[in-house]
């Protein structure tokens, strides 16, 4: 996976020296083409870039290979650059020179998907990576999700996440008093035991639906039992038949079976139960060809992962979100790899961005 995203990674002039994006699809001859399902949108964004730092800086933290530092660091120049000056973050690029698309569908200021995954980003480079200019993004950033009332459930979750990796870092100490409430409004969105994404959904999406593996961490950290009951009554309702059937539906993509990988992954460690280890193993199966096309989702000769399978065919594009989902699904895999793949990474960049990661001075905060 980390190979695609190199070879996705593109330079963003406007950015700063050493700035970064990563092109958000890609074909199945790599040719990059940006997102316009709605309406154009743009060629990167900060939904990408902040999972894919989040990303790097696990394997980081693990390797320290320094291409990886750099890279992240690379990536969180394109953040601040796309947080404007009241804490909120334009999601899109319209071009790869930056100018910022600040009128998108999905890229206006302050939309909450690519805000709550900016500030969580900012949150791991002040923790993992020291980095002061993050730190002061973050306070800016982190005042608009304090604030914030009526959030969805999937859009809490990762506000959530990134207040328990705040908290156990020892940091914002103030987000524990919050933290509660939070969790009580995501526990509160269900039906028939199960965890809804929204209260207007008939039945939730796989696609980012990782409630049950946040109120398990949660509810570890807070000492709260009554979160890890109701995450796991809704993975084994909700989870456990699609995991069963190997994701037998549709449209699945990487994403969606990469939440279910996280949350499965959260219930083993917390509860123990094997019943949770065998359903994170046969989840995981699904980027190996345990899945309706019968074909490996993860092509580990190329190092990519392709987008999805739909109506029973594979997908071969492959796109940011897909390698950067698959990495965090597959980390522990990536983790063992990345010394020995380094090489050949390296080999995946184009020159200009090998040149910025390498030699770029540090950039002025704003």
């Amino acid at each position: 996976m980390l190979r695609q995203l190199a070879r996705l990674t593109v330079p963003v002039e406007s950015a700063g020296e050493r700035a970064c994006a990563i092109a958000v699809y890609a074909d199945a001859a790599d040719r990059t083409f940006p997102a316009a399902e709605r309406g154009f949108e743009g060629v990167a964004c900060v939904d990408d870039a902040s999972r894919a730092l989040i990303l790097l800086t696990d394997v980081w933290a693990a390797t320290r290979l320094p291409r990886l530092r750099a890279w992240a660091l690379g990536l969180l120049d394109f953040l601040l650059y796309m947080q404007v000056d009241d804490g909120r973050f334009v999601n899109f690029i319209s071009n790869w020179s930056g100018q910022r698309n600040e009128a998108g569908v999905t890229s206006f200021p302050g939309g909450n998907f690519w805000h709550a995954r900016g500030v969580r980003a900012l949150a791991r480079a002040t923790v993992i990576l020291g980095e002061e200019r993050a730190r002061a993004g973050l306070e800016r950033g982190i005042e608009h999700i304090r604030a914030a009332r009526d959030v969805p459930p999937d859009i809490r979750s990762i506000h959530v996440l990134m207040a328990g990796e705040l908290l156990r870092a020892g940091e914002f100490p103030e987000l524990r008093a919050q933290l509660p409430s939070w969790c009580d409004e995501i526990a509160a969105c269900r039906r028939d035991g199960v965890l809804f994404d929204n209260p207007d959904q008939t039945e939730p999406h796989l696609w980012g639906h990782q409630q049950e593996g946040v109120l398990a961490d949660a509810g570890q950290l807070l000492g709260r039992d009554d979160l890890l009951a109701v995450a796991r009554e809704s993975a084994l309702t909700y989870l456990a038949p699609r995991v069963d059937c190997g994701f037998d539906e549709p449209t699945v993509q990487p994403y969606g079976v990469a939440s279910a990988v996280y949350s499965l992954e959260r219930l083993r460690d917390v509860t123990r139960e094997p019943r949770f280890d065998d359903l994170w193993r046969m989840a995981r199966g699904w980027f190996d060809g345990r899945n309706p096309a019968r074909r490996a989702v993860y092509d580990r000769e190329e190092g990519r992962v392709y987008d999805g399978i739909d109506s029973g065919v594979l997908n071969v594009h492959s796109g940011a979100e897909s390698n950067v989902v698959g990495g965090q699904a597959l980390l522990d895999q990536v983790i063992r790899t990345a010394p020995r793949l380094a090489p050949f990474i390296e080999t995946c960049f184009v020159p200009d961005v090998r040149e910025r990661l390498s030699g770029a001075r540090e950039p002025v905060a704003r």
